[in-house]
């Protein structure tokens, strides 16, 4: 069981971008329908991923063993706990619309996820995730320790293995 409550490290981040898009398509229909079920499946996504990465996420699982490996494309390797980190945000701003919700709040609620929304659009549509950017920060702040990503901390060993990968491919 130690296995369930782990998280990808690296990351492929086709897969992360499918997963953002569903959150997208989950955040608008909340949105645009005020329905209580789909924000509570939302919420549940997050929540299970920051947990369990694609373990316990139905649209992890997609993402991750449907999709992702049916796209031929060249796929890009990032480090997991940025990643991680930017679920831990979804989660907490999912959790905090949930409550609103049920406290009639739906308006708000509403706001808190088109908020949510706009982060997973960046990853979706451009690989930008807001709560990596925020994790760095928190870096270099010393917030988050360097032993919690010491690849993230060390730059230079990303890419020489770029480099390297570039020539082994030649």
């Amino acid at each position: 069981m130690p296995g369930l409550f782990s998280f990808p490290n690296p990351v492929n981040e086709t897969s992360a971008r499918i997963v953002a898009s569903g959150a997208v398509i989950l955040g608008v229909a909340f949105g645009a329908t005020g329905n209580g079920w789909i924000l509570a499946a939302l919420t549940y996504g997050f929540v299970a991923r920051v947990l369990t990465g694609p373990t316990l996420s139905p649209l992890g699982r997609l993402a991750t063993e449907v999709i992702t490996p049916r796209l031929d494309i060249d796929h890009k390797f990032v480090p997991g706990p940025p990643k991680r980190f930017a679920q831990g945000v979804g989660a907490a701003m999912s959790i905090a619309a949930s409550v609103l919700f049920v406290q009639n709040a739906v308006g708000v609620a509403r706001v808190v996820i088109a908020g949510l929304v706009v982060a997973a659009f960046l990853e979706a549509a451009f690989a930008f995730c807001l709560g990596c950017k925020m994790f760095a920060v928190m870096m270099r702040l010393g917030i988050i320790p360097a032993s919690v990503c010491e690849e993230c901390n060390d730059i230079s060993a990303r890419l020489r293995a770029t480099t390297v990968d570039r020539v082994s491919a030649v």
